[in-house]
């Protein structure tokens, strides 16, 4: 009779692990209680096949499929598990598991993948507030990733789509946005890009981490580069394009790629330029581990008084130091740039939430520094965009993990929700802040 009862259950097992199939269930398991021992049933809708196990009652066996973009793995799961031993009737457990869950990364940054769907795709153009626009004040549209190439692949995983992410920044309330140029060959990129759409602008100067590789290692070097870094720069003020000099600043995170002596160098190198040709521009400065360093060639190099004028502020991008620190940058003039990078910690939030509003500015930093959900600041974003991943790509959509210029709402709408006020006041406050800091964009560089 007992042979006979575990039949008929493992065939009703079965059964019901065929129609979790054909339910589009990931992973499912079964498990039935005999007299005599347990039977678990584990159906792998991926690889079709259904697996008994018998083991003893005091064991439970459960499979589990991992199952990621990157990696397909299979791992075995024991864990001691009492049974009841109340009723020898049978009992069937249906568990189902969904593999909506993994991770992927992109360039050294895990992101967390999440389901979402038209319902929840909330457009800016919705809002009742038609006149609210936003500026971002720092996108990398040359990167590759607009150009279809991830992670270093050599081989394109889709079309280049940077029409469709303008168009989708202008649908979406966007009025300006300055492209950063870390090098002067992107600067040349910046300037030929920006001509195309009278509502972009970018910046122009040297990152720190390619100090090296841009300026070289000998004095004729340095010389040759800084001229044209100083022809590409007045290149794009004659043509009211370049609004910044920048990205310039210092990179303690990343000595890796430049150490930190030569960074200083190429720092003080570009202020001097901007200085000794009066540009007047507005800087636009990275930094990273390095607040004191970069606070004091600051001071020494720019922030000084010449031909009876001073040097113009700017603002510290993606800022994620102190609330002393940025105190102490707002004291120069500066102002404080904001994106998802600013917003990943409890700590983050409260040092956004004490910052006035009339001193911070919003970017994306884009494809990079997306709001994710593992971040602190996650809770108050309402607006969501449908996304696919890189690999199956719809032009109508977002791909997975790629920041975009019409992303920029999430961070006003962190902002806004830190700070208990609209995220139209954040909206107007920062573009203000934009226009006057950057008056390039609103017109010619005297």
């Amino acid at each position: 009779t007992s042979n006979i009862t575990s039949v008929v259950i493992m065939m009703m097992m079965l059964i019901i692990m065929n129609i979790s199939l054909f339910l589009g269930i990931t992973t499912a398991t079964v498990n039935a209680i005999t007299p005599k021992n347990t039977i678990s049933a584990i159906h792998y809708c991926h690889s079709k096949t259904t697996l008994f196990v018998f083991i003893p009652p005091l064991l439970r066996v459960k499979f589990t499929w991992l199952h990621s973009k990157e990696q397909r793995q299979e791992k075995l799961l024991v864990t001691s598990r009492s049974q009841s031993r109340s009723s020898h009737s049978s009992l069937l457990r249906l568990c189902s598991s969904s593999s909506n869950s993994s991770n992927h990364r992109n360039h050294g940054r895990t992101t967390d993948t999440a389901n979402t769907t038209a319902n929840n795709n909330i457009n800016i153009n919705n809002n009742s507030n038609s006149n609210m626009s936003f500026v971002d004040i720092g996108a990398n549209l040359l990167d590759g990733m607009y150009q279809g190439y991830y992670r270093g692949g050599n081989q394109p995983k889709h079309e280049q789509d940077l029409d469709i992410v303008l168009k989708r920044a202008w649908d979406n309330q966007l009025d300006k946005i300055i492209i950063t140029a870390g090098t002067v060959e992107e600067i040349e990129q910046a300037l030929a890009m920006s001509k195309r759409d009278d509502r972009l602008y970018c910046t122009a100067g040297v990152h720190p981490t390619r100090c090296s590789q841009e300026f070289g290692m000998t004095d004729d070097s340095w010389k040759e580069s800084l001229d044209k870094l100083k022809r590409a720069i007045e290149q794009g003020i004659q043509q009211h394009k370049v609004v910044a000099l920048g990205e310039l600043g210092l990179d303690y995170a990343r000595l890796e790629f430049c150490d930190a002596e030569t960074q200083k160098k190429g720092l003080i190198a570009q202020l001097q330029l901007a200085r000794d040709n009066c540009y007047h521009l507005p800087l636009f400065l990275h930094n990273r581990d390095s607040g004191n360093d970069l606070l004091q060639i600051l001071k020494e190099y720019y922030f000084v008084e010449q031909n009876g004028g001073v040097a113009r502020g700017g603002v510290v991008h993606s800022f994620d130091d102190s609330l002393e620190m940025a105190h102490k940058f707002m004291e120069l003039g500066m102002y404080i740039g904001i994106n998802g990078c600013s917003l990943k910690t409890q700590e983050n939030l409260n040092v956004v939430r004490d910052i006035p509003l009339d001193k911070i500015m919003l970017e994306t930093d884009c494809p990079w520094c997306d709001i994710r959900p593992t971040h602190a600041g996650w809770g108050h974003v309402q607006t969501k965009f449908d996304v696919k991943t890189e690999k199956k790509y719809e032009r109508g959509c977002c791909v997975k993990g790629r920041n975009e210029p019409c992303h920029i709402v999430q961070v006003a709408e962190v902002v806004a929700g830190v700070k208990g006020i609209s995220v139209e006041e954040v909206a107007r406050v920062s573009r203000k802040n934009a226009n006057d800091l950057f008056w390039g964009m609103g017109g010619g560089v005297d």
